[in-house]
């Protein structure tokens, strides 16, 4: 097994399954849900998707050959609201992903260990990939909060539903156990 080639598969899977998760809250959102906040100092799912749109693009365009905070990013103008409809976010949404999983798709097992930089400080291409799926995951986790915040008890939930652990458990078991046998 080539450790580069089976990092890059799963590193994919991860984001791709941190973009589910995302999608699967912003599905369950209405044009008004994605422009509320808590505060003002708070951030709306659109903004969010607008700075994440604007993070994905600046860093993953021209990977490997130029500084991932590119001189036509607005990283300011990314945190102002503006009135995106739900579609407009949506495509933000996608168009950020699929520059973040090409560039992926087309990394090479030698290139974890090369130089790249961003805002000039020199990264290892596969500790960038790290940084950046900690900041997206976290983003995620932000539209999922304010999901929930917003809908309430009409939220449909995304992982384990509350009070249902051991059956979520005994159904898994039941699932894999054919596979240890």
């Amino acid at each position: 097994m080539q450790i580069g080639k089976e990092y890059l598969r799963i590193i994919i899977e991860r984001f791709e399954n941190v973009k589910s998760l995302g999608d699967a809250a912003i599905n369950q959102l209405s044009e008004e849900d994605i422009h509320w906040t808590q505060n003002r100092e708070s951030n709306s799912v659109a903004v969010i998707v607008k700075h994440l749109n604007g993070n994905m693009i600046s860093r993953w365009t021209d990977f490997l050959i130029s500084d991932g905070e590119k001189d036509n990013r607005n990283r300011d103008e990314e945190f102002l609201d503006a009135s995106f409809s739900k579609s407009d976010v949506m495509n933000m949404w996608e168009k950020g992903w699929q520059v973040l999983i090409e560039t992926l798709l087309n990394l090479e097992e030698e290139d974890l260990l090369k130089s790249i930089y961003i805002r000039g400080e020199k990264h290892l291409v596969l500790e960038a990939i790290e940084r950046q799926m900690a900041h997206y995951a976290y983003h995620v986790g932000q539209i999922v909060f304010i999901g929930k915040q917003v809908k309430g008890s009409s939220w449909e939930s995304l992982s384990i539903p509350k009070g249902n652990s051991e059956e979520y458990l005994k159904v898994m078991l039941e699932k894999h156990q054919g596979r240890c046998q």
